[in-house]
């Protein structure tokens, strides 16, 4: 789905921090992507680091549903 606004463990902000991450991702290292936008704890690492982004899966389903009705 889309990735949460906060960190589960700590609460920090890191949905923020994503698009920038996304976008830089096929050119550098994560690690020095993550340290340039400033994220430093290995729990907010792993929210971003983690995220599967399933929306366009997720949106063929009610698109489907809507022509059904």
């Amino acid at each position: 789905m889309i990735i949460p606004v906060r960190c589960f463990s700590c609460g920090a902000v890191v949905a923020d921090k994503y698009e920038e991450f996304e976008k830089r991702m096929g050119k550098e290292d994560p690690k020095k992507i993550l340290d340039s936008l400033g994220v430093k704890r290995y729990c907010c690492r792993r929210m971003i680091l983690s995220h599967v982004d399933l929306m366009d899966e997720v949106i063929e389903f009610d698109e489907k549903g809507l022509k059904s009705t």
